[in-house]
């Protein structure tokens, strides 16, 4: 008996090592050749494993050749301006929209006058359109199977925290603006994240009711008729959580410094749309993309993107980023400040509010090599547009070519540069993705591109996630 167990268990180790050779798994022999290639241990080896063990990877990586005093010295620079705390929210791109068009106010008053915009007022919109592009989404998709890829990116994530320029100009037309002081931040705006969890949960439900709707049949009325039910119990769950919207309110425009400048007036958020931008968003910028896995001078649209039944498709044009360059440093020039968008997690010297690719050393560290460049890095998801910011200056050398960047981030003015972030022109050119910039600042090379049919591309490519 003994014996024959024995010998089951040879034949049953011998079809597992079969197994593991005939489909691409670890054998042992292969396990052998691994760990015989490994490094004798030196002290230097043992020195670092001992090191990663009570360390962080950064305080180790940090590279000593470039810990250098900063330069903080910039030839162009917009004017200066408060600097806002998306605290625990993804919505870097309402902040970051927000902060160019009250700078743009302040400019077209020569700093006389100032507002902080209520970012918690059009997120409340946000999430509401977003809630209807998740339920009309799933309608139009109802015949298709649960697990088809386009269902299923609904269904993965109902709604977001995160955005683009696109949206704040199609949200901020539609329903205009509010001051801070009149709608301010609540808590659950400043820490979306639970909340957000709960209504994704509750509009997935909604969503296989009207699934189960289409499948009996249901008329387009009927189903616009749940909707219209269900976006209501949806606008209810967020005036808990955000407040209920204006739809007047009193105002007085003060300054920088915080004095009354103007008499109070009445205004309805469109209204005080009309005073503080003074006409459409939509038409007068161009959003601008550096994807080196596409051609350039083409445009491109993302399709289901969040403004699909509501606004306006994300469009951009692609170009080199030596054209994005240049019509940021025009439109600097003039004062205006830029929407632009990062993979800011790379090469980031937290401490310092400091990017460069030379910050960390992680490839000495462990004895290996990272060598993908900008297309193959976007291309692996190893890379991608994760965070947007303002950008606000730049320091050009004596024949005009930059050497360094500056933005304003939305992570209070406490971090970093006094709330900024310098990023060196070699950090700029690997880890920006996207710029927004009036069409008066685009060379007509650009503004023939956007003229072009867009190639509609999918949302779920690497490079179109939302920046947050």
């Amino acid at each position: 008996m003994k014996h024959r167990i024995s010998t089951t268990l040879f034949f049953i180790v011998g079809i597992v090592s079969t197994q593991a050779q005939n489909t691409g798994g670890i054998t042992q022999s292969m396990l052998e050749q691994i760990e015989a290639s490994q490094p004798e241990s030196t002290t230097a080896s043992r020195a670092i494993t001992n090191a990663l063990t009570f360390n962080a990877i950064d305080d180790l990586a940090r590279n000593a050749a470039s810990a250098s005093e900063l330069d903080t010295h910039f030839s162009i620079e917009t004017p200066s301006q408060s600097i806002s705390d998306q605290k625990s929210s993804g919505r870097c791109w309402m902040f970051s929209g927000m902060n160019v068009l009250r700078s743009d106010f302040a400019l077209a008053h020569k700093d006389t006058l100032s507002v902080e915009f209520s970012q918690d007022y059009l997120f409340f919109y946000d999430q509401l359109e977003k809630s209807n592009l998740f339920l009309q989404g799933v309608i139009d998709c109802a015949d298709k199977p649960l697990d088809d890829t386009r269902v299923q990116f609904f269904f993965k994530s109902p709604i977001s925290d995160g955005g683009t320029f696109c949206g704040v100009a199609d949200l901020a037309e539609k329903y205009g603006l509010v001051p801070k002081a009149i709608m301010p931040e609540t808590f659950t705006a400043d820490n979306t994240s639970r909340f957000s969890r709960l209504l994704s949960s509750r509009l997935r439900e909604m969503g296989l009711q009207l699934r189960q709707m289409v499948a009996e049949g249901k008329k387009a009325s009927k189903l616009n008729e749940a909707k219209t039910t269900m976006l209501t119990e949806v606008y209810q769950m967020l005036t808990l959580a955000y407040g209920t919207p204006p739809t007047e309110f009193t105002y007085a425009f003060k300054d920088k410094h915080g004095m009354t400048r103007t008499e109070a007036k009445t205004y309805t958020p469109q209204s005080f749309y009309q005073e503080v931008v003074g006409g459409q968003l939509n038409g007068t910028f161009l959003m601008v993309m550096n994807d080196p896995r596409r051609p350039y001078y083409e445009t491109f649209e993302v399709e289901w993107d969040r403004h699909t039944y509501d606004g306006h498709n994300w469009r951009y044009v692609n170009l080199p980023m030596e054209d994005i360059e240049e019509m940021a440093i025009a439109a600097m020039r003039d004062g205006h400040k830029l929407y632009s968008s990062y993979d800011v997690g790379k090469q980031l010297d937290r401490k310092r509010g400091y990017c460069d690719t030379e910050n960390f050393d992680y490839a000495s560290l462990l004895g290996t090599t990272f060598g993908m460049d900008k297309a193959q890095r976007i291309s692996t998801f190893d890379s991608g547009s994760t965070h947007a910011m303002t950008l606000c200056a730049v320091d050009l050398d004596s024949d005009g070519k930059p050497l360094k960047w500056k933005v304003e981030n939305s992570w209070g003015g406490s971090w970093g540069q006094a709330g900024c972030l310098i990023m060196t022109e070699r950090w700029f050119k690997e880890y920006t993705f996207r710029l927004v910039v009036n069409k008066q600042y685009a060379p007509e090379r650009v503004l023939q591109a956007a003229q072009k049919r867009p190639t509609m591309v999918m949302p779920e490519d690497p490079l179109f996630q939302y920046d947050d």
